[in-house]
């Protein structure tokens, strides 16, 4: 009896190990793909003047305390700002997290860019872009985008320009990587698994958590305004 079970559980231990190894390769394989199909499309900023104009200028949210942009995000704001000045595009679109009403990325972003001296007609406002696949899934659907200019960090942009270009938009990114944040390892560790779920995501494009009815990027920022 103790023998049949030793071989159950060696039986086990070795479907378990299979399973680990198949998912590790899954996720490698994905996280270059990922990578590598990302890599011609990141421009500099000086690059990205040249190719002008695009529809619009994506940023995409991360942390906000109260109304103050984590650093991280000031980052990304201040390179959608850089890139509007030089004439890169006449339209920023602010995607991010806004599913709370005591939580709020998006109207925290328009405020920044404001502040700067961006006419707030020019800023449109993705409330629903729980993710960075929500917020190209929507930046297409909802908002007509069909040729964008991302803005975030150096690790998250290869999936961010993956993503869109899935959705269909002809897509490039700028990085906004100005200081290297503590907390940056655990961020490209996380970042490998999410270019594995991404590219799942891609491949069987479900729908995002909301959609709506159309905003046209080429119109008027203020509507999508909600205060």
């Amino acid at each position: 009896m103790n023998h049949r079970i030793s071989r159950w559980i060696f039986r086990l231990l070795i479907c378990f190990s299979v399973l680990v190894i198949l998912a590790a390769a899954f996720i490698f394989t994905a996280d270059c793909y990922v990578r590598h199909s990302s890599a011609d499309y990141l421009l500099t900023e000086e690059e990205a003047a040249a190719q002008k104009p695009f529809d619009c200028i994506l940023v995409l949210g991360a942390g906000v305390r109260g109304d103050t942009p984590s650093p991280l995000l000031s980052e990304r704001l201040d390179m959608g700002i850089s890139l509007f000045e030089a004439g890169v595009s006449d339209r920023i679109l602010m995607s991010g997290d806004h599913g709370q009403a005591d939580y709020d990325e998006v109207n925290v972003m328009k405020s920044y860019a404001v502040a700067r001296g961006i006419a707030s007609h020019n800023i449109f406002m993705d409330h629903a872009g729980f993710s960075t696949y929500e917020s190209m899934y929507r930046a297409a659907q909802i908002f007509g985008v069909q040729r964008v200019l991302i803005v975030t960090q150096e690790y998250h942009l290869s999936r961010a320009i993956f993503d869109a270009r899935a959705m269909g938009m002809d897509a490039y990114g700028v990085c906004a990587d100005q200081t290297r944040f503590s907390g940056q390892l655990w961020r490209d560790f996380r970042e490998v698994f999410a270019r594995a779920k991404d590219a799942v995501y891609c491949a069987f494009k479900p729908k995002p958590t909301y959609l709506g009815e159309s905003i046209p990027i080429g119109g008027n920022g203020n509507v999508t305004n909600d205060t």
